[in-house]
């Protein structure tokens, strides 16, 4: 496997570079938090970045997208993460896109595929119900009731649950909580009677919400997929979240880096910059190297997943725990080196550390993902 990009990779890098320093660098979360912004990301930046065709990048070319693959999608997101960009691109273009692909019937993939493309919807995939992510232990309820499915249960800390219009839930239908089979997945309008979406509040400025089902009346053709079956397709849609999650904490992990690298270069203590101590540059050669190695874990689950190989679920969580044991890392380091200054408001170096502490929850921790490799692994 190389780990290299390829020039299509590379390009949309280079344009996520660019777009991210020059619409969205820090300063523009920063505005978005001190305005409580209600969506959390910016409408205008989200159409322009529907404009460059990111919203199509998972999407066939024959329902309006580029079919870039998860590389594709995974190199923008490490960009926008350097300047803690806040947008649907996630929840919509990674898992709704996913999802209505892989489980949706022609008529699904007609509709809801090039509305997506082209902006019109966004999407958020609702499937936890624990304080830790267990995606299988689902006890929010499906039952067919004459023309209808009816809906009942709950759900947390949904990605972009309060401002997509269109919710994914993931209900059982038959079966016991902790079994993959039985599952199915749901299409819900967000203003959908029986249907009641509760924002939360978290320490990164970021868009989640907890949602109640209580007797949501759904249509037969609501229903994404075959009943009982969409286990096993839903652990893959969440594997690709999770490598484009960690790309997105690898552009975390490696601005915070270079923010911290400079001010060491600046900061000075004795009449001498405190870089050039040497317990200090041995931290930062220790934060590099663990950086390296997760570009490397990030590269091949990206290769993974776009080449269908069988090795997604292994290498998916290798990424995700990599990402986030250096993320964790990093920031930390970046706080300590900075020193008390880096918690005020007055640095942006602060909201790392936010950020990578709710995204190392994301579709499960680093003690997660290490058990699931090892099980994988059969250990």
């Amino acid at each position: 496997m190389k780990l290299i990009l390829s020039e299509e990779q590379q390009f949309l890098k280079d344009t996520a570079l660019s777009f991210a320093r020059d619409k969205t660098p820090v300063t523009h979360f920063r505005g978005l938090r001190d305005a409580s912004n209600a969506n959390c990301w910016d409408s205008s930046i989200w159409q322009e970045m529907v404009g460059l065709g990111w919203s199509g990048i998972l999407v066939p070319e024959e329902f309006g997208g580029s079919d870039f693959g998860i590389g594709g999608i995974s190199v923008i997101m490490q960009e926008l993460g350097k300047t803690l960009t806040p947008s649907p691109l996630l929840a919509t273009a990674v898992l709704g896109v996913s999802a209505i692909k892989m489980l949706g019937t022609e008529d699904h993939k007609k509709t809801y595929l090039p509305k997506i493309v082209s902006g019109e919807i966004t999407t958020a995939l609702a499937i936890d119900e624990g304080h830790h992510h267990s995606p299988f232990n689902i006890e929010a309820s499906a039952t067919l009731s004459g023309e209808h499915w009816v809906l009942n249960g709950q759900k947390v800390f949904v990605l972009d649950g309060a401002s997509a219009n269109t919710i994914l839930i993931v209900a059982r239908t038959s079966g016991k909580s902790g079994e993959s089979n039985g599952l199915s997945v749901f299409m819900a309008d967000k203003d959908s009677d029986g249907l009641e979406i509760s924002k939360i509040s978290t320490a990164d400025c970021r868009n989640y919400a907890n949602i109640s089902m209580n007797n949501l009346a759904l249509k037969q053709d609501a229903l994404l997929g075959a009943v009982d079956t969409a286990g096993e397709i839903v652990e893959k849609v969440l594997d690709l979240g999770r490598i484009a999650m960690a790309a997105e904490m690898l552009g975390n992990m490696e601005e915070a880096f270079e923010v911290t690298v400079n001010y060491l270069k600046e900061r000075k203590q004795f009449g001498v910059a405190i870089g050039s101590f040497q317990a200090l540059q041995h931290r930062a050669a220790k934060m590099f190297c663990e950086i390296e190695l997760t570009k490397s874990a990030v590269m091949a689950a990206m290769h993974a997943a776009d080449e269908n190989s069988n090795e997604l679920e292994r290498l998916s969580s290798l990424a995700k725990f990599q990402a986030g044991e250096t993320l964790h890392l990093v920031s930390n380091e970046a706080i300590q080196m900075h020193g008390g200054i880096g918690v005020t408001d007055e640095y942006d170096i602060g909201f790392y550390l936010k950020r990578a502490r709710v995204a190392e929850q994301i579709f499960g921790t680093s003690e997660y993902h290490q058990a699931r490799y090892a099980d994988i692994s059969g250990f």
